[in-house]
């Protein structure tokens, strides 16, 4: 008895001070505004519509694969808007460089799968909200999944895809980044 309370007694200190999964970005700084070179270039938007570089760190144990969405609760849908879907990036991918999200670039790790978002087609969809709405959040999230590869191709819609995060999901960093047009 004495033994297993000296155990916890040691183990808490160690559970308290436990690493957090973190994602962060060079180009996307938490509730700024998304800079112009990220926006989409369509629908009234001009931007160069280049998927911005992220970089995570602290995985939870047992991580096989990881997958990114970018996702707008804000759009006038009754759904929100998906932006950016990609699965199946390698346990031991930690970043993204900028303009991966171009399936043209060919800058996503061998096996990732950028499936179709609400543009309707794959790779990255940046920002474009209607003109004179409020600003609209921008939800960039690294998933860590406990298994190592989602059985959809690029043509799966962003709810499937979801549906299987979600199933999957051991853990997930996000960052949260506004933009509007006047």
């Amino acid at each position: 008895m004495k033994k297993t309370i000296l155990a916890l007694c040691l183990a808490a200190p160690l559970a308290a001070h436990a690493v957090k999964f973190l994602v962060d970005s060079p180009d996307i700084k938490p509730a700024k505004p998304v800079p112009e070179v990220h926006v989409f270039n369509g629908f009234g938007c001009e931007g160069a519509n280049l998927s911005p570089a992220l970089v995570w760190k602290h995985p939870p144990r047992g991580t096989r694969s990881f997958a990114v969405t970018v996702y707008d609760p804000d759009a006038p849908t009754g759904s929100g808007w998906w932006h950016w879907v990609v699965f199946n990036l390698p346990a031991d991918t930690r970043s993204l460089e900028a303009g991966a999200g171009d399936p043209a670039a060919n800058k996503m790790p061998a096996g990732a799968v950028q499936s179709r978002t609400d543009f309707g087609k794959t790779g990255w969809g940046g920002p474009c909200p209607p003109q004179g709405s409020r600003p609209h959040r921008y939800v960039f999230t690294v998933h860590a999944l406990k298994i190592e590869k989602i059985e959809l191709d690029e043509n799966a819609p962003a709810a499937m895809v979801g549906f299987m995060i979600n199933a999957n999901e051991l853990a997930r960093a996000s960052i949260t980044a506004r933009h509007s047009r006047k």
